[in-house]
């Protein structure tokens, strides 16, 4: 929890891991923690467990939790841990916030509540509960419209970032640039950004977003944590060459639906020992992986280490 003090430490490339499971469907916490392992030796800044690509949703309260002591101790404070605690239940949010801080998570990364698609005021007040109840622990909101059917609004996040000093930035899962901007412009460039669109991971950082947490880093971490370190060393031209190269494993990992894609890949090359996904999500069709074989030969260089 060494960077839990000074979250503006919190920059770069946060590997947003896959959950792995056996074959059976149970969470494989010795994939789990090779995972975390590669990631550390690849160069990412950071680990978050539990984001959309962890299939939260389809986990219990406990496997998730679980699941975040076997990453918390792997990582060992060598990087920032940044579990997603959130859920479409406030009391399930709670119990899983209140664990991540136990085992030494750095920020809880609480994605905004899906399904029922709630108000500005009703986000509102469910970050400020969170918050309220856990004042040591900094919060990042999770903005991920395309899979909760609500976009927390730049002046929703500007007056959680200005009444709450645990709430302290928000992870960007829209296609929409724009928003990005209007919340750097209204909280100012003190609120930390992360993009989670891959595509977007580099504008960002023009805007003075923290960095990114992008799905294609469990196929390419040194790449991705390359392209933000090469641009804050000023070579942009570098950056941009990473960021198009980059672009055939971008598409792989939607070829169907995340993360099923990606965990083929990871269990092809060895990584993971099952790429079973839980329902209501399918391994990918044969379709599917025609067109996955086809991106993998044209940007799989980028899948070993630079």
């Amino acid at each position: 929890m060494k960077f839990r003090t000074d979250p503006a430490t919190i920059r770069g490339s946060i590997a947003p891991l896959v959950t792995p499971f056996t074959a059976d469907g149970a969470v494989d916490h010795d994939s789990l923690r090779d995972l975390v392992r590669w990631q550390l030796e690849s160069g990412s800044h950071g680990i978050s467990l539990g984001g959309s690509t962890g299939e939260p949703s389809a986990q219990s309260a406990a496997e998730r939790i679980a699941a975040m002591r076997t990453a918390a101790t792997e990582i060992d404070d060598r990087v920032p841990f940044l579990p997603g605690t959130g859920s479409h239940k406030l009391d399930e949010t709670l119990e899983i916030t209140a664990a991540a801080r136990e085992l030494g998570a750095d920020a809880a990364l609480v994605i905004t509540p899906y399904y029922a698609r709630p108000t500005q005021e009703a986000l509102y007040q469910w970050y400020a509960t969170v918050a309220r109840e856990f004042p040591d622990l900094p919060l990042v909101a999770y903005n991920v419209p395309s899979r909760t059917a609500v976009d927390i609004a730049p002046d929703t996040v500007r007056r959680l970032f200005t009444d709450f000093d645990n709430f302290v930035g928000v992870k960007e899962t829209t296609k929409d640039f724009e928003h990005f901007s209007r919340v750097l412009h209204a909280c100012g460039r003190e609120l930390l950004v992360w993009s989670g669109i891959e595509l977007l991971c580099l504008p960002l950082l023009a805007l003075g977003g923290a960095g990114f947490v992008s799905a294609v880093a469990n196929l390419a971490p040194t790449a991705v944590a390359r392209m933000y370190e090469l641009w804050e060393a000023g070579d942009h031209e570098a950056a941009r060459e990473l960021h198009y190269r980059l672009h055939p494993l971008v598409d792989l990992l939607f070829v169907e639906t995340n993360p099923a894609p990606a965990k083929w890949v990871l269990a092809q090359q060895g990584r993971i020992a099952s790429h079973h996904v839980r329902p209501p999500l399918t391994p990918p069709t044969e379709d599917g992986l025609a067109r996955v074989r086809a991106l993998l030969a044209e940007g799989g260089d980028l899948t070993q280490q630079l």
